[in-house]
């Protein structure tokens, strides 16, 4: 088998993938700041590294998959100013912030189920970490690369650009910063506008703030990751992962905390996913394009002409590699759709294929070319079209025009199978009708009826769906992640 062979953002070049305590495998990605509905930007990098997390397991490494929440500080703007994005979405629900995030954590979970991502790891919540925030602060300050103005700590990006290179990860250049970026209000306590913010002052109408000795105040957005990291996976890892969108400045401000407050840079390989657009434009709410994940699997917004099921949407990005644009449209999710259909009858018929007394094709080679198309920086469109090279064998043992024998047949079977369910994470169920199209949709209204209900404290309401559901023969459990449900015998 060839070795698996990675992108690495850093080096801007493919590497073999090259362990700090083989077969042992630290992967850190940054998640959701849970503020709203999961949308299609939130599917690229969960199918991209649960891909990542399914294969690197395949392979036999052991993998602590650590994906986190952001659930406080991520402002408006990136910039350090504006309103926590969170606690401006709980002022105009009138919620608590901690309502919010589980709401919106909930729907993401759901999401990821629908989307057949595993869990990781670990999941750590910013808002759950604040202590280990607040100590890489203070290792920061004490060597002398951070400064207090106002209650607030700043990193001071010039001081460590003259030590190390500040802009590696994203290829710019300090001076081209300093034209580029504009003064905002309220920036003025920064030594530089450049400078980022490691803990914020909070002001008066802020809901969320906790004490420190700098401020009653709460964390900035970059720090959250470099100090979950380090404490789940050490100050030294070897995979993180995110959308290109991260790139700058949050990964590369994150490479700045660790390397000071650590002492040594805290990743080895850096990989990223790249950007989705739908008929060629950028995907947002301005432009009347932007698609949640519910209403893609509901066909609920007015750019679909149908609606589109979740492994239909897996399917489709799987069709491109992870690293190139993604763009999506009514005829390519179409195009997508039939391809899948023609996977899964024909993994319908490689189950009634009965043996031959000799084989006519060589699933080795088959295999073969399987394993070099993932071991190539997961190439999953070599991939794709690998699998179908398999359905068109298929086809042809169906037909009586190749054949395989008992022992080749199984292997083949075997190894089909372990491609499309074990490493891409797709599944196969029965072609709906339209009443079992519904009921999946009803039943996460129901839940979420009864999960608002509790929230309330209206207990004998959220009993009663429940009961309800179980005369009916619907089982429900609830679980950490929500609430999932299943037909009973």
């Amino acid at each position: 088998m060839s070795e698996l062979i990675l992108f690495n953002t850093l080096s801007r070049k493919k590497e073999p993938l090259s362990l700090l305590r083989p077969p042992h495998v630290g992967l850190y990605v940054c998640g959701p700041t849970v503020y709203g509905d999961a949308h299609l930007g939130h599917a690229r990098p969960a199918i991209t590294f649960d891909l990542l997390f399914r294969y690197l397991t395949h392979l036999g490494y052991k993998v602590r998959y650590v994906r986190n929440i952001t659930d406080v500080g991520h402002l408006e703007n990136d910039a350090d100013e504006g309103e926590d994005k969170i606690a401006k979405k709980a002022r105009l629900e009138e919620l608590e912030p901690m309502e919010v995030v589980q709401q919106f954590t909930d729907n993401y979970h759901r999401n990821m189920r629908q989307l057949n991502v595993k869990s990781p790891s670990i999941e750590p919540r910013a808002s759950g970490h604040i202590m280990e925030q607040q100590e890489m602060v203070r290792k920061i300050i004490k060597a002398g690369y951070a400064y207090q103005s106002n209650g607030s700590v700043y990193f001071d990006v010039a001081m460590y650009n003259e030590k190390y290179d500040y802009g590696r990860l994203s290829g710019r250049k300090l001076e081209d910063l300093l034209t580029q970026t504009r003064e905002l209000d309220g920036q003025s306590e920064k030594r530089n506008p450049y400078d980022f913010a490691l803990w914020k002052k909070a002001a008066p109408e802020h809901i969320m703030h906790w004490p420190s000795e700098w401020s009653e105040g709460f964390p900035g957005w970059h720090i959250e990751c470099s100090a979950m990291s380090s404490r789940y996976l050490g100050e030294e890892f070897d995979i993180h992962g995110g959308g290109l969108d991260l790139l700058f400045p949050h990964h590369e401000c994150e490479i700045a905390q660790s390397t000071i407050a650590n002492g040594k840079p805290a990743v080895k390989h850096w990989m990223h996913n790249n950007m989705i657009t739908i008929n060629g434009q950028k995907m947002g709410k301005s432009l009347g394009n932007f698609i949640t994940l519910d209403e893609l699997f509901s066909g609920g917004h007015k750019e679909l002409k149908q609606a589109y099921s979740p492994m239909t949407i897996r399917f489709f990005m799987l069709q491109a590699h992870y690293r190139s644009t993604l763009d999506f449209s009514n005829e390519a999710l179409q195009a997508a759709e039939k391809g899948f259909d023609r996977m899964r009858n024909a993994m319908e018929t490689m189950a009634k294929l009965s043996p031959a007394a000799s084989s006519s094709l060589n699933y080795i080679d088959f295999e073969k070319s399987c394993y070099e198309a993932m071991n190539d920086d997961l190439n999953t469109p070599v991939l794709v079209a690998r699998l179908f090279e398999g359905v068109k064998w298929i086809n042809q043992m169906k037909e009586g025009k190749e054949s395989l024998n008992e022992n080749d047949l199984n292997k083949f079977k075997s190894l089909v199978q372990m491609f499309i369910f074990d490493i891409l994470g797709l599944r196969f169920e029965e072609k709906p009708g339209q009443d079992d199209q519904l009921t999946p949709q009803l039943m996460d209204m129901i839940l979420e009826l009864r999960q608002e209900a509790k929230q309330k404290k209206d207990f004998s309401t959220s009993d009663k769906i429940r009961d309800t559901l179980t005369s009916l023969g619907i089982k429900i459990k609830d679980t950490k992640e929500g609430a999932e449900w299943e037909i009973g015998e």
